[in-house]
């Protein structure tokens, strides 16, 4: 075969190569607790523009609607475990991120999910399942819901529940954690530090034990109202908001790892090829998730951020050494005709 065409040929196999490697640049991972429910969950089920709630009315006027269109991106991009040093005291809820600000708002209020010491099954919300691991920590006695989440509010050297890569299935990961005695109104913080990338996901569910503030029985002192119960987003309200939402339809442009989520551009070149229209599969794979069972390798779909630029920048990479090495094959190949 002659030299020129050994190169082209080359060329040719490295630029699929090339290809194979943009369209493999994964999405971020998605999610947030779904029971006990988190806060962002609970007042995105309420309605961004219409919140029913004091406190989330309260987070909407804080921080706006779009913070609850987005209620599963509560992250840190290249969080590795750093948690503490990451996220400062009194924005914990939002992760430190200035979009959620309305979810730190310390308030007796916040809707919450009725609760008993002893075990109890979570259920993580996810729209991007990954391998990883979930923490869930629970404040200390004598928490006091109306001032500023701490991290020394939490037991850190106990948490209720810790579980490694559980499967996803019907849009939930389910894990298993045992709550110990406390009273009122306490906090649960739930991590979920992936393995396969750097990436962190937060969030808040309050809890109320044994009843918390019940109504006044005949004789009693008049109590305060009991905060309202809380209750998780539907299927459908989450399919509804999805157009609205800039972490699973727009993305983010900014490439700032604390917010920046893949464009919805690759959910639709991943659509294609499986044969499904692109608006279909990025719907289907922005709310069901596949399960863990289905032979997916989710190890292998890592990465942070920075991964789809990485992967251009091999594309780039490969295309212009194939070119080099087209035309320095070219010049050998006239160097030896000009003898």
């Amino acid at each position: 075969m002659p030299a020129r065409r050994k190169a082209a040929v080359a060329a040719a196999g490295l630029v699929p190569l090339a290809l194979t490697a943009l369209s493999a640049a994964p999405a971020s991972a998605h999610g947030s607790m779904g029971d006990p429910v988190s806060r962002v969950s609970q007042c995105y089920a309420e309605g961004p523009e219409s919140p029913k709630s004091a406190a989330c009315k309260a987070a909407v006027e804080a921080g706006g609607t779009q913070a609850l269109y987005d209620w599963n991106g509560i992250r840190i991009g290249d969080a590795g475990g750093r948690h503490q040093e990451l996220i400062p005291d009194g924005k914990l809820c939002s992760a430190g991120n200035e979009e959620f600000k309305g979810l730190d708002l310390a308030r007796a209020d916040w809707p919450a999910t009725g609760v008993s010491a002893g075990s109890y099954t979570f259920k993580y919300r996810v729209t991007a399942p990954h391998k990883g691991t979930f923490k869930v920590y629970i404040t200390k006695p004598g928490y006091d819901p109306s001032k500023p989440l701490s991290w020394d509010d939490l037991d850190l050297a106990n948490p209720v529940a810790t579980a490694t890569d559980p499967a996803a299935s019907g849009g939930f990961y389910t894990f298993s954690g045992t709550l110990p005695e406390r009273s009122g109104k306490q906090l649960l913080y739930a991590i979920w530090q992936r393995s396969d990338s750097p990436e962190a996901f937060y969030s808040c569910s309050d809890v109320t034990f044994g009843g918390g503030n019940s109504a006044a029985g005949s004789g009693d002192a008049p109590k305060k109202a009991p905060a309202p119960a809380a209750s998780a987003p539907t299927e459908r309200q989450i399919k509804e908001g999805a157009a609205k939402s800039t972490v699973e339809n727009h993305g983010h442009g900014d490439n700032d790892p604390k917010t920046s989520a893949a464009p919805a551009a690759e959910k639709e070149k991943a659509g294609e090829a499986s044969g499904a229209s692109a608006p279909a599969a990025a719907a289907a794979g922005a709310n069901q998730p596949k399960a863990a069972a289905a032979g997916q390798n989710l190890a292998e779909t890592g990465g942070d951020a920075n991964t789809p630029y990485l992967m251009v920048g091999g594309a780039a990479a490969l295309a212009l050494g194939s070119a080099a090495l087209f035309a320095s094959t070219r010049r050998r190949a006239a160097g030896r005709h000009g003898r």
